[in-house]
């Protein structure tokens, strides 16, 4: 069922709600990892979804607001994966200036028919 998706469609769906659970409920996201799953934030490298979402969780502020800016995607591989490139700026209460980032998922499918995260790279994009 997922090889017959709109990859664009369900690029554009994840990414909405990866971005409004992070900004309301962090911990929820870690239904969207599996444990061979790994997370490289600011150039930390990160396996498995316990650690992960205690990574995700542990960021010095409680609250912030993704706005996107881009959204690409390609298929990728006979697996039928995803990779979804975002953009955008991430707004933390309490400071003037919006962070510039971009974030990379390559997702896999699982049998159920969704996807999930096997692959998630994170940047802040500094001037």
């Amino acid at each position: 069922m997922a090889a017959q998706m709109d990859p664009d469609a369900v690029a554009k769906a994840f990414v909405e709600h990866y971005y409004s659970t992070f900004d309301n409920n962090r911990v929820g996201l870690g239904g969207l990892y599996q444990e061979a799953s790994m997370l490289t934030f600011e150039g930390q490298k990160i396996q498995g979804v316990q650690s992960i979402v205690t990574k995700l969780t542990s960021l010095p502020f409680q609250q912030c607001k993704h706005n996107i800016s881009t959204v690409d995607c390609q298929p990728s591989g006979p697996a039928s994966g995803m990779l979804v490139f975002v953009s955008g700026n991430l707004q933390l209460v309490g400071e003037e200036h919006a962070l510039k980032f971009s974030q990379m998922f390559h997702l896999m499918p699982t049998p159920q028919g969704s996807f999930y995260v096997f692959n998630d790279i994170f940047r802040l994009n500094y001037a």
